[in-house]
């Protein structure tokens, strides 16, 4: 499997360091609000990556956090805490905040068949750990006190821009912008590790420490959440391509500084999906969410099916018109599925081992996964029988969790019962009969008596079907 890895700019054959257990790290959410459908494109993504890796034959162990405190308004460690702007908002408490936005993000996984992750750990959960790293960074002079908080000295490593897409003086203007300047870093690139003063006097949550009663940084619950469940060697770490500088930056700073070796071997990140006027914000007041899909008639499966039509690495435009396409693709997709005879044939394993190479070979280019949905449709074109179509379906739909047999079977049963006609059946039947033995009058005549009945015949590689014009 071939794999872009943000941190060399190149496609790599994916090699994980112990081939019995590939650890993989994902980027949760900070759970303020709802996620918007932007977010769960990472998310989805990362899904069908896991589900990859496991269709290959590997076992996974997938580690992911949850933010529920030291995320500010400013990734550059400003403003205050997204946590307590969702509090303040709805006149509950953080911890009320944190659960209601957490289960409904894993309902809005569910209803997008993103599998839960083998570990999910709130960030609340690791104080202790955060504060052996930290203290471990300071005592190897990777960190310093100043103003009450600990910092990171990025002047400290040789290379810290390590997602060196752009300038290094463009990255660092881009961490300015806007931004108070915080006198108490040595380097404007260094970063909180600890906050005991904070901008505002009313952080909610606060721990003691060796520095002071404060919270944690966002930026070292990542490090530590993967370390603690994964180990010091991670294969691989997922995220938003918005997420690459400064939160990955600076995990990998801190990472690698602690542990003294390289850490993680391949970084996956996901790129925006942007509607007509621009990225997906909830700064921007109204965004869409996974509910309002479902408000206005949309199957949140869809909407998987529009993310895994374009290429992970490419932005994503969103426009209600892309997302009706999408669905009226569905829709046929299924109705095709939902033609085929379950019980046509034994299983031809020579045809579904091919069909099956040909998806692997769209998964391992980089996770192609419009390849992979073309796939979908190279099985439907085949020349095999319906059970090893279905075979082959039902083995894609692993990865690609679009309820492909179910929804067929659900649309199966929703058909006129007329369409299951014993009559119509038979004289279907006749007429095949009557073309076997090249009786070509009798097979026109029943033809015409079917036409006349409102009965459409459609003659197709698998036999003929029949429905009501």
């Amino acid at each position: 499997m071939y794999l872009y890895n943000s941190l060399s700019h190149k496609k790599e054959l994916f090699t994980p360091i112990d081939p019995k257990l590939v650890k993989m790290y994902t980027c949760g959410p900070t759970v303020y609000h709802f996620a918007h459908i932007g977010n769960l494109r990472s998310y989805i993504m990362e899904d069908v990556l896991e589900k990859s890796l496991r269709y290959m034959g590997y076992p996974v162990k997938r580690v992911m956090n949850i933010t529920d405190v030291g995320h500010l308004a400013s990734d550059a460690d400003t403003g205050e805490d997204k946590m307590l702007k969702g509090a303040r908002r709805e006149h509950k408490t953080v911890m009320e905040i944190a659960k209601f936005y957490t289960d409904a993000f894993f309902a809005d996984c569910a209803k997008l068949n993103i599998k839960r992750p083998d570990v999910v750990e709130p960030a609340t959960h690791c104080i202790p750990e955060y504060i052996h790293m930290i203290q471990t960074l300071l005592d190897k002079g990777y960190a310093y006190l100043a103003g009450g908080n600990v910092y990171f000295d990025t002047s400290k490593l040789e290379k810290y821009y390590v997602f060196n897409d752009h300038k290094e003086e463009d990255l660092a203007v881009g961490v300015r912008e806007g931004v108070e300047e915080d006198s108490n870093k040595r380097n404007q690139n260094d970063f909180v590790l600890w906050f005991t003063k904070s901008k505002f006097e009313d952080q909610a949550l606060k721990w003691d420490s060796p520095w002071g009663v404060g919270y944690p940084g966002w930026h070292i619950e990542c490090s530590c959440i993967s370390i603690k469940h994964l180990g010091e060697y991670l294969d691989i770490h997922c995220g938003g391509i918005d997420n690459a500088f400064p939160h990955h930056t600076n995990e990998i700073a801190q990472s690698e500084a602690y542990l003294g070796h390289k850490w993680c071997n391949y970084w996956f990140h996901v790129h925006h999906l942007n509607t007509e006027s621009g990225k997906m914000s909830k700064s921007k007041g109204e965004f869409l969410t996974v509910s309002l899909l479902e408000e206005k008639g949309y199957d949140p499966i869809v909407y998987r099916l529009f993310c895994l039509q374009s290429h992970y690495r490419r932005n994503l435009v969103f426009s209600w018109e892309n997302l009706d396409n999408a669905a009226q693709t569905y829709e046929k997709l299924i109705a095709r599925i939902a033609a085929l005879r379950p019980e046509d044939g034994a299983v031809d394993a020579e045809a579904f081992e091919a069909l099956k190479e040909r998806f692997l070979g769209a998964l391992n280019a980089d996770l192609n996964t419009s390849l992979a949905v073309t796939a979908v449709y190279d099985v439907l074109k085949a020349k095999t029988n319906d059970a090893t179509k279905l075979a082959a379906l039902a083995s894609f739909d692993e990865v690609l969790g679009l309820n492909l047999l179910s929804a067929a079977e659900k649309a199966r049963s929703a058909r006129p019962e007329e369409e299951h006609d014993p009559e119509i059946d038979a004289l279907v039947a006749a007429r095949t009969e009557a073309k076997r033995a090249k009786n070509w009058p009798e097979a026109d005549r029943i033809r015409d008596e079917l036409k006349a009945r409102g009965i459409e015949v459609i003659d197709t590689p698998q036999g003929a079907k029949w429905k009501r014009i």
